[in-house]
């Protein structure tokens, strides 16, 4: 699902642990204090939301919350921007909601912030994506359990593509291309976001490197993905690109209005596009950046977790496991109802019907080949250095190389404090 209706970037991700040392209430998000009642009967819980685009989403969490018996749900739907600094400021008082989604962070595990859900995984562990387990898991316990997989590529218009006389983009250098061919007097060729820092982890992915090693040790610091940073600083001048467009990269709009003709999304945007296009749309994942590159496709997506430091810790586990774990109609609801997403319980992703064919069968199938899911080592701070490199790499004309080794010196630190 898109990240909200507002200009805030998933990626900034969509996952910010530095918010953890904010203080302050949720005095600004309106509304109750969060533990009002609902349809159930015993304890008060109060869950948070980030306010998701797409039409309904709101109205069925608050269905599914009224429909459980054990206890008193309140949904805070967060409106506005920094959903996570505002959940982060608000896990420091006592209106913290016991129950909240965000995405795997590790700071969260060590500081004791989020409860240990093994318990209520175990039973079912087989039938979540194993990358998803992994991605939630410290110490061979899980945090958090996964709502939705949300994968990203490109979307093209074939239309556009034909009378161009292109054919789909398999390599970095061909993207590039393709971009030159298809940007006309009113269309750009391409638009990658408007800071472009949606695309970094692709990029890094596609150019044989990773974020991490499994054991935690830099592995983004590489020549084929500087020479990948010099190529999009390329197109970052060429004129071709889409730059601050009115909505960002998780909202269709720029495609499905024809400023551009290829754009990075994400799959929850596929029934818009679609209303708006017919069938004249298509995907293909991050190309191939070097001669060692593969295709990628980013994973993204959100978790619930139950807030270990709250007064109703049991019962706030009780209904993550009701919602998330036994509720499959729900969970199939929330996945395909309101835009399109992967369940990660593969036997919802096997089940699901709007899955099955056409576009969206397309991108599971993408997902599948190429996709790279969360790595809860990879904080907020990580990602704010790669930020910097494509700022000072792309947006400016910065060595790639350099900024690279300046991203790693800063990488090394946060991860000997994590991890020693």
């Amino acid at each position: 699902m898109s990240a909200m209706s507002n200009n805030w970037s998933r990626r900034s991700l969509f996952r910010a642990a530095a918010g953890m040392a904010a203080a302050g209430t949720l005095a600004a998000c309106g509304g109750n204090n969060g533990r009002g009642s609902s349809g159930g009967s015993g304890k008060a819980l109060t869950q948070y939301f980030h306010a998701y685009g797409e039409a309904g989403v709101e109205q069925a969490v608050k269905r599914y919350a009224k429909a459980y018996k054990d206890a008193n749900v309140t949904t805070q739907w967060i409106t506005g921007s920094q959903f996570e600094q505002k959940l982060f400021a608000a896990l420091l008082t006592k209106n913290a909601p016991d129950v909240f989604e965000f995405h795997p962070q590790i700071q969260l595990v060590k500081s004791g912030q989020v409860a240990d859900l093994t318990d209520i995984i175990e039973p079912v562990k087989d039938d979540f994506n194993p990358a998803d387990i992994t991605s939630h898991t410290v110490d061979g316990k899980i945090y958090g359990v996964r709502m939705i997989d949300d994968p990203q590529f490109f979307f093209y218009r074939p239309s556009l593509f034909e009378k161009a006389k292109i054919e789909v983009p398999q390599t970095l250098e061909e993207l590039i291309e393709a971009a030159a061919k298809l940007k006309t007097s009113k269309v750009k060729g391409a638009f990658l976001g408007n800071d472009i820092t949606p695309v970094q982890n692709p990029l890094i992915w596609s150019a044989g490197a990773d974020t991490l090693t499994e054991d935690h040790k830099v592995a983004f610091n590489t020549d084929a993905v500087a020479e990948g940073l010099k190529q999009l600083r390329g197109l970052f001048t060429s004129g071709n690109l889409l730059l601050d467009a009115p909505a960002d990269w998780w909202d269709p709009s720029a495609f499905t209005q024809g400023l551009t003709a290829i754009q990075w999304c994400g799959m929850w945007a596929m029934p818009t596009m679609q209303k708006a296009l017919g069938d004249d749309i298509g995907i293909f994942p991050f190309p191939k950046v070097g001669s060692a590159g593969r295709q990628s496709v980013t994973n993204g997506g959100w978790s619930m977790f139950v807030n270990a430091k709250g007064e109703n810790v049991e019962a706030a586990k009780e209904y993550v496991k009701w919602l998330w774990i036994e509720q499959k109609q729900y969970q199939e609801d929330f996945a395909t109802s309101y835009g399109f997403h992967i369940p990660p319980r593969t036997s919802l992703a096997q089940s699901a019907t709007k899955l099955k064919s056409g576009l969206p069968a397309e991108g599971v199938k993408l997902f599948n080949e190429f996709g790279h899911f969360d790595n809860i080592g990879w904080t907020q701070a990580m990602i704010s250095s790669i930020n910097d490199v494509m700022a000072n790499s792309v947006r400016k004309d910065g060595d790639p190389k350099a900024q690279l080794d300046a991203a790693q010196k800063k990488v090394d630190a946060e991860l000997t404090k994590l991890f020693g």
